[in-house]
């Protein structure tokens, strides 16, 4: 978990200058939703990637659910609570991928990442 900390905190550092968080998160969640588009699109060639995508992304959804909760986050309570919840859907349904791998089940996860991405650019 450490190392993927770190390649975010690295990534934000790169972009600080440039991006906003919200637009860094929003970029690492379509990146995590292309990978995972990616192995669903060409599942014959790529399912030996699932393990590696699935946790990219879940430690993706780890980090975002670390800086809801953070004690200075401005969000409000309902939102996120909202978000939680959806993490904690995210984490249940990347378990039933993993126990039951089906490149659809993918589907999901790619929309969730890509909605969340249009929400934080106000799309």
């Amino acid at each position: 978990m450490q190392s993927g900390f770190n390649a975010y905190a690295a990534a934000a550092k790169s972009a600080q200058s440039t991006v906003s968080p919200r637009e860094l998160e929003a970029n690492l969640l379509m990146k995590a939703a292309t990978r995972l588009q990616i192995v669903a699109e060409d599942w014959q060639n790529r399912a030996s990637e699932l393990d590696e995508v699935l946790t990219y992304n879940r430690r993706l959804w780890t980090l975002l659910v670390s800086a809801v909760i953070a004690e200075d986050n401005p969000l409000p309570v309902g939102i996120k609570t909202n978000i939680i919840s959806l993490a904690n859907f995210v984490f249940n349904h990347t378990f039933r991928i993993s126990a039951d791998p089906q490149p659809q089940r993918l589907e999901v996860l790619v929309s969730i990442n890509r909605d969340i991405a249009a929400g934080l650019r106000g799309r």
